[in-house]
């Protein structure tokens, strides 16, 4: 008997080889299977097929929770319906591979504790494919639970309108699901529309949301982006705490009641081309957030501009337009804090500036606020005094003494006209 030792590269040669022999093996004997509608007939279906195959669903009614663990195509012709009853999820996804397509999922279980969705992708799920799918009378649409790579691509979501938000489930849920890409979807109703917690590099692209508490809502999540984004009649649009080095460009919040975006312990992320606009209580709201960028950024017709609290530092803010704010600025504190960058400050359209020189730069500084303005806001009561003598010999009194001033925002190099609109 001859005792053969392989050297340990060779051995994981071999088992690639294995593998990539199993994997043109599925794709060779991958076949097409009609599933007829009714209870169970899918999970049928799903149990007999071999990797690769691809089921394609008739016109109908396909009862009862639906477990896919093998690589399989699950795709519907219209009218396809997968009903879950109102128990459990109604699709969950235990292998990898997976593509669920042009069918409509409904009645999920409505228990959060036990994370009902529409469908529920497990940590064995890497590369699912959930797209061109309809969604109703669902709690929480599609939880991605810890696959890698997985793409949630074009599905109408329509969550649920219990009268107590906090109660509802959000239209995708991520958990630590690194390389994974939400895109191009229709969410509406539910809590939040999207809810990313402890992952990385996630892309959320090109989706509408509407009628929700928060549009997008991060929480520990890293080196993602979040591109292209629309967001109307949410409480807040973009809300984004304890996570860093994100990509937040192109996206847009209209008719928002509370704020389009918010920060709360963001750090070293670049945040551009984003358009608040509608009536949102403030357009910016930043809080302990750090080395951040702010540019070319449009926040318009709000109550507060932008709200910026003592803890945020070395955050650069430039080539940014605040247009019709109630209050361009909000802050509170005595540091003084330069918002330009390179020769480039804001666009302020309350700012009655001369360009003497025809740079498209102000002649003069700009100081959103004033010593009025502090005392106002610490003390609010004192409202009550604005049209006072007091309050008017403040005023005048810092305009003459410029060493009076407080600590605030200062714009060296106010722009004459807003980024896009210039030359």
């Amino acid at each position: 008997m001859v005792n053969r030792t392989y050297p340990a590269v060779s051995r994981w040669l071999i088992a690639g080889l294995c593998l990539h022999v199993l994997l043109l093996s599925c794709n060779v004997v991958a076949e097409v299977v009609l599933v007829t509608p009714g209870h169970g007939t899918l999970q049928a279906a799903i149990n007999a097929a071999d990797c690769g195959d691809k089921l394609e669903l008739q016109d109908g009614v396909y009862s009862g929770t639906v477990v896919i663990g093998r690589s399989v195509s699950v795709v519907g012709r219209p009218g396809s319906v997968l009903d879950g009853k109102g128990t459990g999820d109604v699709v969950r996804v235990n292998a990898p591979d997976v593509v669920i397509r042009g069918v409509t999922l409904r009645n999920s279980g409505t228990s959060l504790e036990t994370e009902d969705s529409g469908i529920y992708v497990t940590d064995q799920g890497d590369r699912v494919l959930i797209e061109d799918n309809h969604f109703e009378d669902i709690l929480i649409g599609v939880y991605l639970k810890g696959p890698e790579n997985a793409v949630v691509r074009g599905n109408v979501i329509v969550g649920s309108q219990h009268h107590r938000m906090n109660d509802r489930g959000n239209g995708v849920y991520l958990w630590n699901t690194p390389g994974s890409v939400v895109e191009g979807n229709d969410i509406r109703y539910g809590r939040d529309g999207i809810f990313v917690t402890t992952s990385r590099n996630n892309i959320f692209r090109n989706n509408r949301f509407r009628d929700m508490r928060f549009a997008i809502h991060y929480m520990y999540t890293q080196d993602s982006q979040v591109i292209g984004n629309v967001s109307s009649r949410n409480h807040s649009a973009w809300a984004l705490m304890f996570s860093d080095r994100l990509t937040v460009t192109g996206n847009r919040s209209n008719d928002d009641r509370d704020r389009g975006l918010f920060l709360n312990f963001v750090n070293s992320s670049t945040l551009s081309d984003n358009h608040v606009s509608g009536g949102v209580e403030k357009c910016v709201f930043i809080y302990n957030a750090n080395m951040n960028t702010f540019s070319n950024n449009y926040f318009e017709g709000c109550d507060i501009g932008i709200h910026f609290t003592a803890g945020s530092e070395r955050n650069t803010i430039y080539d940014n337009a605040f247009i019709g704010n109630r209050t361009q600025v909000k802050y509170v504190g005595t540091r003084h804090i330069e918002w330009s960058h390179d020769g480039r400050g804001n666009y302020w359209s309350d700012n009655p500036a001369f360009d003497l020189n025809d740079d498209g730069i102000s002649d003069r500084v700009y100081r959103p606020n004033s010593l009025v303005d502090q005392i106002v806001w610490q003390y609010p009561a004192a409202k009550l005094l604005l049209g006072s003598p007091v309050m008017q010999v403040l005023r005048w009194a810092q305009s003459e003494f410029p060493t009076l001033r407080p600590g605030g925002v200062r714009d060296s190099a106010p722009l004459m006209l807003p980024p896009n609109r210039e030359g």
